[in-house]
């Protein structure tokens, strides 16, 4: 895994977001890290194991195909 490490940053030259979640003056200097996340971090996100929301529907058999699904949800009610 990659990282870099920039020491003694003032506050005032990061990038706003950051100078935010930081909440210090920006006088103070901090010590950035920046590490390159693992493909395998950013996978498992979308599991059904981290996401109690995955596949809520899988057993629901009229969702069984779902573009016919979503065209009987999309057709005109009158």
């Amino acid at each position: 895994m990659n990282s870099i490490v920039i020491e003694h940053v003032s506050i005032s030259e990061l990038p706003e977001v950051w100078r935010a979640r930081l909440g210090q003056p920006s006088g103070n200097r901090v010590t950035v890290r920046i590490e390159e996340e693992s493909p395998a971090a950013s996978q498992e996100a979308n599991t059904d194991k981290t996401n109690p929301m995955f596949g809520m529907w899988r057993d629901r058999e009229e969702m069984a195909d779902v573009e016919a699904y979503a065209r009987q949800l999309r057709a005109p009610r009158f």
